[in-house]
Order: C-alpha cells, then sequence, then structure tokens
C-alpha cells in the first residue's frame, strides 16, 4: 500500500539526518553545526567587549542591541525559507517600507491601531503574492521580480505619503509606540515578537508536510514535481511568508521610530541575505535553520555595536559582514567538498 506524500516526504527529509547521527557522535555533529560556530562567535564578541569596555555590558545598551537585531531577525526569517526553497526576496526592504507607511497613513486618518496593522500585513502579503505568481507560473527568476519589487515598492511608499514623513498616528499612537518601543519585564517587544515567529517557524519547517515540501524543492525540484508536491502553489506560499514577516517588522519599527519615512528598510535586504547565509543557509537552497539566522542577525548586531563602542568608523561595518559571508559560503563548500570525497 501506498504511503500518503507527506509521510513520505517527511521519511525522506529525515533519511540524511538521521544517517549522519547514526555515524557521527553529538558532539561531532554539533561541532560540524555552522550556526554553532556562529553562536560561539558571537559569545565571545559579546564577553571580549565586556571586558574591553565599560559600556557594552551595562542593561541599556544590551536592551539597544536585542532591540536593534530583533527587525532584522524577524526579517531573515523569512528570508530564510525563501532561501532553503531555492529563491532569494531582494524585496523585503521595500516591503517593510511600504507596510510601516501604510500603517502610519492608515493610523493618520483616525482608524484603530489594529486596522492600521492590518492594512500594513494585507498590503505585505499582495506584494509576496505577486512576487510568488510571478516566479511560480510565469517563470521569471526570483533574482529579477525581486529586485524590481524593491522599485515598485518603494515608489508607492513614496506616492502614498507624497515622499513625506509620517508621524501623527491618531488617537491609539501611544499603543503603537508601545508596541515596538515598549517592553514586558525588562525584554523589548520586538525581541518578545522573535521568539515567538522563530518559535513557530522552526514548527513550522520541522514538523509539518508545508515545511519538508519547502526543503525538497529546494533540494532538488523536479524530484518534488515527481513526488506529486504542488511546487508552484507552494512558491506562492513562501514569497508571501517572506513578505509577511517583512510587513510584522515594518510595524514593529514604525512603533520604535515613532515616524515612517520612504528610506526605511532601505538596503536591509543585504543584511537580511547576510543574517540567514552566515547562519547556515544555502544560497543554492535545501537548507537553512531558524536558530542560525537568528545567531546571524545578532552576529552583525554585534559587531555594528561593537564599532560604535570602540570608536572604530561605522564604515568598517560593511567590511565585515561581508568577509562573514565570504567566510559563511566557503566553510559550506569545504563542508561539501569533505562529504562528497568521504
Amino acid at each position: 500500500m501506498n504511503k500518503p506524500f507527506g509521510q513520505t516526504d517527511a521519511m525522506l527529509a529525515g533519511t540524511d539526518e538521521a544517517i549522519d547521527r547514526q555515524t557521527h557522535t553529538l558532539v561531532s555533529w554539533i561541532l560540524a553545526s555552522q550556526a554553532f560556530w556562529v553562536f560561539l562567535a558571537a559569545v565571545v564578541a559579546c564577553l571580549f567587549l565586556s571586558l574591553a569596555t565599560d559600556t557594552f555590558a551595562t542593561p541599556q545598551n544590551l536592551f539597544n542591541v536585542t532591540r536593534n537585531f530583533a527587525f532584522v531577525a524577524i526579517v531573515a526569517l523569512g528570508m530564510t525559507v525563501v532561501i532553503i526553497s531555492g529563491g532569494i526576496d531582494l524585496s523585503v526592504g521595500s516591503t517593510l517600507c511600504l507596510s510601516a507607511m501604510v500603517l502610519g497613513i492608515t493610523m493618520e486618518a483616525g482608524h484603530p491601531l489594529w486596522a492600521g496593522v492590518a492594512a500594513g500585513l494585507a498590503v505585505s502579503l499582495l506584494i509576496g503574492l505577486i512576487n510568488g505568481l510571478l516566479i511560480a507560473y510565469i517563470r521569471i527568476p526570483p533574482f529579477v521580480v525581486t529586485l524590481g519589487m524593491l522599485s515598485v515598492a518603494r515608489s508607492a511608499a513614496m506616492i502614498l505619503s507624497n515622499n513625506k514623513m509620517v508621524f501623527r498616528f491618531g488617537p491609539d499612537e501611544q499603543d503603537l509606540f508601545w508596541l515596538g518601543g515598549g517592553s514586558t519585564l525588562g525584554i523589548a517587544n520586538p525581541v518578545i515578537v522573535l521568539v515567538l515567529l522563530a518559535v513557530i517557524t522552526g514548527l513550522i519547517l520541522k514538523w509539518t508536510r508545508w515545511g519538508c515540501h519547502v526543503f525538497a524543492i529546494g533540494s532538488n525540484e523536479k524530484a518534488a514535481v515527481l513526488t506529486g508536491i504542488a511546487v508552484r502553489r507552494l512558491k506562492v506560499s513562501v514569497y508571501m511568508f517572506s513578505a509577511l514577516f517583512a510587513g510584522i517588522a515594518g510595524v514593529l519599527e514604525a512603533g520604535w521610530l515613532g515616524g515612517v519615512t520612504t528610506n526605511l528598510g532601505q538596503s536591509m535586504e543585504l543584511s537580511v541575505i547576510a543574517a540567514a547565509v552566515i547562519g547556515g543557509a544555502n544560497l543554492m537552497g535545501g537548507a537553512g535553520t531558524v536558530f542560525g539566522s537568528v545567531v546571524g542577525a545578532a552576529l552583525i548586531e554585534i559587531v555594528r555595536n561593537s564599532l560604535t563602542l570602540l570608536g572604530i568608523s561605522t564604515f568598517w561595518q560593511g567590511t565585515f559582514v561581508g568577509s562573514f559571508i565570504v567566510l559563511a559560503v566557503a566553510f559550506d563548500r569545504i563542508r561539501a567538498n569533505r562529504g562528497s570525497d568521504s
């Protein structure tokens, strides 16, 4: 009797991991994880900065670091899913901007917070839907589609706002400011949202048929088609997932900044892709973890913060982040070559 597709996919997706765990000890399996080394690098950087400066380990600075990296990490969660599927989304920064702008304009018109959030997330999902349809059904390369949407979404934000800053948010203004800039039990609200979304994303990728299928199409799309996976619909959902997370980050960032401008999220896609790749996501598809993306985003923010505290020009930030990306990809290639030789 034939097994259901979902059960078969789950068995196939877990085969490599099962074999790996049987042939290696737990310690060697952890040491082979790129996310582990990124996490270790972040811990070492924190220890060094705590000893080298008097300001890094202060409660206020740690609060700022965790809050600041949360925005990039939230978007990186969605980007990781796209990269796992074998795609790329360059429009996340502009999607974040448009979502925040629609939120601001809606609330400025006197509508409540929930209406502004709903409008912002709805326009984000629309962007993801358009990206997904063009990529999956028209078969335009993801790089081209999302690069074009990067310009279209930011242009839409300029048109809606007449290229002016939105800083009045109506009767629920303080609620928005608390959502993005406040804290609960001493933890920044964006960090709490990040943790919730990371747990949800991790569970979806690990335990659902949808998650197994995302890994399947990233590893071998042709094989996924032959097993009966609805690849086109899945791709559409993946880009909507990424856009939704960018929209959520836009809502939170609008509340943190207390205003929305048309340059919000500009070049953010570079940091987001860097966080995912540094954390172990393979740009060829089929590999990536939630934990890796989060610690990748954390490492980038720690580097940025350390440059400021050590009195080093922030112009060096791009050099460090770019070097991390190259090293991460090189590490992945070396590991893959060792695996093929053995």
